[in-house]
């Protein structure tokens, strides 16, 4: 198979979106564990230091990024499995394709563009 239908104006991806795509995907794998390496090594207790408002505030950043890079991690991994099985670029909730351009931009995209304004309009 040389093309995967992608979206509704039968644009395809080609052999070498789909690689180059895996390659970024893969690229935001690696940037995401160092990130999480790196915040958990900043986290460490030190008892030798009272922690301020300054410290407690820079503990509460380190958290939330850390559980959004364990989100991005999540969702580049889900990616790269779709890919694996043959599912990449289908939209999760209609089952139609994903836009070329959205999955260019957004390489690890679960919804269409519409679905997923529909996801953001509901919360």
């Amino acid at each position: 198979m040389n093309h995967q239908t992608i979206d509704d104006r039968h644009t395809t991806l080609s052999i070498e979106d789909l690689a180059a795509l895996r390659e970024n995907l893969h690229e935001q794998r690696v940037f995401r564990k160092e990130q999480l390496q790196q915040l958990s090594a900043a986290a460490t207790p030190r008892t030798d230091a009272f922690l301020d408002r300054q410290a407690t505030s820079q503990i509460e950043v380190r958290v939330k990024l850390a559980a959004s890079a364990r989100m991005v991690l999540a969702d580049v991994e889900a990616a790269l499995t779709r890919m694996d099985q043959g599912r990449y670029g289908t939209c999760h909730l209609c089952r139609r394709p994903v836009g070329r351009e959205r999955l260019m931009i957004v390489p690890q995209a679960r919804y269409c563009a519409r679905c997923q304004q529909v996801r953001e309009a509901g919360r």
